[in-house]
């Protein structure tokens, strides 16, 4: 994996993708270790974000690494009509890794085409999230001792949600049961879709949450994303389609555990929280450990 970009979760295999959830392990047990001192590591967030962009920077800084970049277009030079790749090509100069979220799809594989370093996709546009990806597998792993043949929900906007397409890209490799819910405007694509349908595994579609609660193991809840949507009319149609409470969950698996890859709005009410089958605040701790595993990976430390 040393000096390879990570643009879709597919850039990895099986096996190296294992390979960083047993690291993440290590550094789950003992997170600050000064292993990237002398590395420079760019954040360059062309969208907003707080967890990946904070957990990526905490996985640098108790690595002993050093971040720049910054959090917001507008105070960069693409602002002033520069091109993504006149910025990555000026940035790859100054750092040995760069992590990059960007509105457009496709670009993340674009930034890895044209830069002399290291690119980690951390969100193009409705296309991919593999570190999400990577922490959402940890997670589940670490809930039930195992990614193999589980009953696993998604739930809410499965067309726009680039953590449900690269999550259900790698389960494929596990043998899972899909169950998918949402509307009918936000199915799974079919291009996500086919991957299930190529690796012979069952799916089952539903409207409804409860329909599926009792099945299975793991509920993957997701937001409907305001920003994908072209049409406002759309958007305030489907916007409340999912509110998960606690009542819902009676007749749940004991070993259930709910997961969102957040900022959650209303799809979660928060009487939810308290219950110990919801784990999506440990989730997001999750990312710094696979994000130092992955880091280390690449630069080869």
């Amino acid at each position: 994996m040393k000096n390879r970009s990570l643009v879709s979760i597919n850039d990895f295999t099986k096996a190296e993708q294992l390979q960083i959830l047993d690291r993440a392990e290590e550094f789950e047990k003992n997170p600050n270790q000064r292993i990237l001192q002398g590395k420079v590591v760019a954040s360059l967030f062309f969208e907003p974000s707080t967890r990946t962009r904070l957990s990526f920077e905490s996985a640098v800084n108790r690595l002993g690494g050093r971040v720049i970049g910054f959090s917001d277009a507008n105070s960069s030079s693409t602002s002033k009509g520069e091109s993504l790749k006149d910025t990555i090509l000026t940035v790859s100069n100054y750092s040995d890794l760069i992590v990059m979220r960007h509105p457009i799809e496709g670009s993340a594989r674009w930034a890895s085409e044209v830069a002399s370093v290291p690119i980690i996709n951390a969100g193009d546009g409705a296309n991919q999230h593999p570190t999400q990806c990577l922490l959402d597998l940890y997670t589940i792993r670490q809930t039930q001792g195992t990614l193999d043949n589980l009953n696993i929900a998604f739930v809410g906007d499965l067309k726009y949600g680039r953590t449900v397409h690269s999550l259900v890209m790698a389960l494929t490799q596990f043998n899972t049961t899909f169950h998918l819910i949402s509307p009918t405007e936000l199915k799974l694509p079919s291009s996500v879709k086919m991957y299930i349908k190529d690796a012979n595994l069952e799916y089952h579609q539903y409207t409804e949450i409860t329909d599926a609660i009792p099945k299975i193991d793991i509920l993957f809840m997701t937001r409907i994303q305001r920003e994908r949507f072209s049409d406002p009319m759309e958007y305030e149609r489907v916007k409340n389609s999912y509110i998960l409470k606690n009542s819902m969950l009676e007749k749940s698996r004991q070993n259930l555990k709910i997961l969102h890859p957040l900022p959650r709005v209303n799809e979660i009410n928060e009487d939810v929280d308290p219950n110990p089958k919801a784990y999506y605040f440990q989730q997001a701790l999750n990312g710094v450990f696979v994000r130092q595993a992955l880091i280390a990976k690449i630069l080869g430390v």
